[in-house]
C-alpha cells in the first residue's frame, strides 16, 4: 500500500483491525470525527464497549483538530501518554525536578504540579492530554488553561470517574468517557485520531 508524500502509510495489519472493528460495531450513524477518535481507541483498547462510553461533541473535536492543524502544543500528563504520540513534540513536564519541588511546596501531586509548570510555558490553546492522573484532570479544570481541546481520559478507581465527570460539567472544549476505565494509550489513541484524521488515509 502506497502513500503520497506526508500523508501517513496504513499498515495491512491496522487496516484488517479496522475492518474487523467495523464487523463488530458499527459507528456509521455517527458524526465523522466522533467516530474516527472511537475508532480508534477501540483499535487501541480491542473495546467495543467505548462505543457507548466516550462522550465528546463534534463541534469540540473538530476545534481541537483546527488547533492541531495550526501547530498548537500539545501537553501530556505522563511519559506513557507523550510516548504515544510519536508524530509531534509534545510538553509532559511531570519528569522536570521543578514539578517536585513545586508539589512539595503547594501541596500537590507531582501530575498537578506538571500541570502548572506545563501551562506557563504553553498558554492559550494548547490541547491537553491526561491519560493516567486524574489530579492533572482537576487543575486543568481549575486554572487558567483556556485549552483548544482536554483529551481526559485518566484510569482508576480513586477520582478518575469524578475528574472526568467534572470536566464534562465544565465550560471546557473536552473529550472524556463515563467509566472508570481509560488509559495512557486510550488517551494517545484519541489525539492521535485528530492528528492523523485525513478522510483520504483513514483505514
Amino acid at each position: 500500500m502506497t502513500s503520497a508524500p506526508g500523508r501517513r502509510r496504513i499498515h495491512p495489519i491496522e487496516a484488517r483491525s479496522y475492518e474487523i472493528l467495523r464487523s463488530r460495531v458499527d459507528l456509521s450513524a455517527r458524526p465523522p470525527l466522533w467516530r474516527a477518535v472511537a475508532e480508534r481507541v477501540i483499535h487501541a483498547s480491542a473495546d467495543p464497549a467505548y462505543a457507548d462510553d466516550l462522550i465528546a461533541l463534534e463541534e469540540h473535536l473538530r476545534r481541537g483538530r483546527a488547533a492541531l492543524r495550526r501547530g498548537a502544543p500539545i501537553v501530556a500528563d505522563v511519559a506513557m501518554v507523550a510516548a504515544g504520540i510519536t508524530t509531534r513534540e509534545v510538553v509532559c513536564r511531570i519528569a522536570d525536578p521543578a514539578a517536585a519541588r513545586l508539589a512539595a511546596t503547594a501541596g500537590l501531586t507531582r501530575s498537578a504540579a506538571a500541570v502548572r509548570l506545563a501551562r506557563a510555558e504553553v498558554g492559550a490553546g494548547a490541547v491537553w492530554v491526561v491519560g493516567c492522573a486524574p489530579t492533572a484532570l482537576t487543575e486543568i479544570i481549575a486554572g487558567d488553561v483556556a485549552p483548544a481541546l482536554v483529551i481526559g481520559l485518566p484510569v482508576g478507581f480513586v477520582g478518575a470517574a469524578e475528574a472526568k465527570l467534572a470536566l464534562r460539567d465544565s465550560d471546557l472544549p473536552a473529550l472524556s468517557n463515563v467509566s472508570e476505565k481509560g488509559g495512557s494509550a486510550i488517551a494517545a489513541a484519541a489525539l492521535n485520531a485528530l492528528l492523523y484524521d485525513e478522510e483520504d488515509t483513514r483505514p
